[in-house]
């Protein structure tokens, strides 16, 4: 467990900035951060300027270094949680509690007898930054689900994606619901091992490469070549709501930007809520022009690429993410669970 830093104010470089062909002594330090659901941002990191970093230097020591997070919430908010393979602010998931796939040790060649008889093939393990990576899920969890699933040859990733799947799933969210809001997961041994880890593998390839999946089919009004700058997206038409009887707005068609209205949203998008809100929700959130008060510093979403239909695309494409989720969600099996093996920890109890 390892809690997202708060990287709020350090957040939100100018990409044009974090791109610069020019080298900065510091360049380093420049990273691309999940500061939002579905918003990166480019991040100054270090334990100097950033307010918390925890051991997060752990998991991401320097740019290049690869690795993915379950990020969660804790506490009052509804259970959810996100894979992201960038640096997470702690509000990426309120309050968030990061479970890593990796953690990176500085290897220390002064002090060889830290390590004992394994120095040299730990040394053998470091990579060119002088770092060896570890498996943050341990030999004991791994004996334990292969105990439990004798016919399965898993392994550590396998774990790792089950209970992305496992986290997902509707029925232990609604089981499990007041536990969520008061300790952390804690994972049970499904029957179908594979439903779970196959659907968990789906949703890390949606979450972490929502920018390059298919644009959803959307209908498109106005001018598709030049939409236009996005100030800020809105629902431009009014539905009667058949229960209340009072308008209300039609989530079936947006406007992204000043000549172009997508419409024939499929509603279940909206069914997909991460952090409180919808992704699609996270998109209008984000993508907007605003101006902060104290600085006079505006950040302006137009300028993030030069593609003119990038804030389309992007919110096209996270409609298919939304309903993907949606869809492989509503397609787990039940839980029914199986007896704990004989090399249960004790203190796993």
């Amino acid at each position: 467990m390892v809690p997202s830093p708060d990287i709020s104010w350090t957040a939100g470089f100018r990409q044009d900035f974090a791109k610069k062909k020019t080298k900065h002594p510091e360049q380093g330090k420049i990273v691309r951060s999940a500061y939002r659901p579905f918003a990166k941002q480019f991040l100054w990191f270090d334990k100097q300027t950033n307010e918390r970093t925890y051991l997060q230097p752990q998991l991401f020591p320097y740019p290049e270094a690869k690795n993915l997070q379950i990020s969660i919430v804790l506490g009052s908010r509804q259970f959810s949680c996100l894979m992201t393979d960038v640096v997470p602010d702690i509000q990426l998931s309120f309050n968030a509690q990061c479970f890593p796939l990796y953690w990176y040790e500085k290897l220390d060649d002064d002090s060889p007898e830290k390590y004992g008889l394994d120095f040299y093939e730990i040394r053998d393990r470091a990579d060119s930054h002088g770092y060896v990576r570890h498996d943050a899920i341990t030999d004991t969890a791994l004996n334990v689900f292969r105990a439990a699933y004798p016919a399965l040859s898993i392994t550590k990733e396998d774990i790792f994606y089950y209970v992305y799947g496992i986290l997902h799933s509707s029925e232990y969210r609604r089981r499990f619901a007041n536990n969520l809001t008061k300790e952390l997961p804690r994972i049970p041994l499904a029957r179908n091992f594979k439903a779970f880890e196959q659907a968990g593998r789906k949703l890390a390839k949606l979450h972490l490469n929502y920018e390059k999946v298919k644009p959803w089919d959307v209908t498109e009004i106005g001018d598709p070549t030049n939409p236009g700058r996005t100030v800020r997206m809105t629902y431009p038409r009014k539905v009667k709501d058949p229960d209340t009887g009072k308008k209300v707005a039609d989530l079936t068609v947006l406007q992204v930007a000043e000549n172009l209205t997508i419409e024939n949203i499929p509603l279940r998008a909206y069914e997909y809520v991460v952090n409180g809100k919808t992704a699609i929700g996270w998109l209008i959130d984000r993508y907007q022009v605003t101006t902060d008060k104290k600085s006079g510093i505006t950040n302006d979403p137009n300028d993030y690429s030069d593609d003119p239909r990038y804030i389309v695309d992007l919110v096209e494409k996270v409609i298919r993410v939304s309903v993907e989720t949606v869809d492989i969600i509503n397609g787990l099996p039940k839980l029914d669970e199986i007896g704990k093996p004989a090399n249960w920890p004790q203190e796993w109890n």
